[in-house]
């Protein structure tokens, strides 16, 4: 799955991934280019239909949570090859951005299977958020993006540091409503930011719950003393909530943002979000140590595991 927009050569893409695909004695793999009308999860559907064990994923986060999307709850599993200015997961994940080590990681054949969330019946891997941070990628322009990397959100996030916060309802699982005045709630898979920041400590992405950080700055004063803490990795962030829940319900007082993984979706007042536990497959680099039959053996016991959790009707 390839977003022309994010290859500079897409010839030269498509003979190193030849080469480096045939000489594992893999056969040759389809080719799927992204479209404005499908950014990649009708291509993906066709893959899979065609019968593919593997989905290479070449763009940004967009097209790497199109093919997500498509993935969900199949046996296929996803290789991120990061294209433009990063991906998300793969920063997250620790994954390579060269395309060679891409693709090795995919031949070897190491899975991890992650959970993912959903919103409205669209998936994500990283995060969904309402508020602050869907307005810094509205601000955030793609020529921007392409002239000096990821600064760029940070000069998209300067236009709305003074604007003015939202009343919301959060509600965790069953727990009663959290009522607070925020400007950005963030409903976390994984912890890492754009520019390597982790806001997140604590969360995994396979842990089975959802890490929900809820940002309450009201002046340039505790934007600077939250954003010192998260560069200095400290444990207590000043204007930062921090939850863990397998269902999210945020309900906004007016019509807000909303993004999934860096994507803007339609504004909405709500943002209901519930963790799909073990549905995805993501090809990642194989321990050292670990010898493959030992490593064939785990990836076929999270199968098991994960088809009885699906059949006692957990999602």
């Amino acid at each position: 799955m390839v977003n022309p927009a994010k290859v500079a050569d897409i010839d030269e893409l498509r003979r190193t991934v030849g080469d480096v695909l045939g000489a594992a004695g893999w056969p040759e793999p389809l080719w799927f280019e992204t479209t404005v009308d499908d950014p990649g999860r009708g291509q993906t559907a066709k893959a899979l239909a065609a019968g593919v064990d593997v989905v290479f994923a070449c763009g940004g986060d967009g097209t790497v949570m199109a093919c997500v999307d498509a993935l969900v709850g199949t046996e296929a599993a996803l290789a991120v090859l990061p294209q433009g200015t990063g991906n998300l997961l793969a920063a997250n994940l620790g994954l390579s951005d060269d395309l060679t080590a891409g693709l090795a990681v995919a031949v070897e054949r190491g899975r991890r299977l992650l959970d993912v969330g959903e919103v409205d019946g669209q998936h994500f891997a990283v995060m969904a958020g309402m508020g602050f941070d869907a307005q810094m990628l509205d601000a955030t322009s793609e020529t921007t993006k392409r002239r000096i990397g990821w600064p760029a959100y940070v000069v998209g996030a300067t236009r709305h540091l003074r604007d003015r916060p939202m009343r919301v309802s959060i509600r965790l699982d069953d727990q009663p409503p959290l009522r607070r005045r925020v400007r950005s709630v963030l409903v976390a898979n994984v912890g890492r930011l754009q520019g390597g920041l982790t806001l997140l400590t604590e969360a995994e992405p396979d842990d089975g719950y959802l890490d929900v950080a809820v940002l309450t700055p009201r002046t340039l004063r505790h934007w600077v003393s939250l954003g010192w803490a998260v560069l200095r990795r400290r444990d207590r962030v000043p204007r930062m909530e921090v939850y863990r829940a397998r269902r999210v319900e945020i309900t906004s007082n007016r019509n807000q943002p909303r993004e999934l993984d860096g994507d803007l979706i339609a504004p909405g007042r709500e943002l209901r979000v519930q963790i799909r536990r073990r549905a995805l497959w993501l090809c990642v680099p194989r321990p050292a140590q670990a010898p493959d039959l030992a490593e064939d053996a785990t990836a076929a016991a999270e199968r098991g595991e994960r088809l009885a959790e699906q059949g006692g009707g957990e999602g």
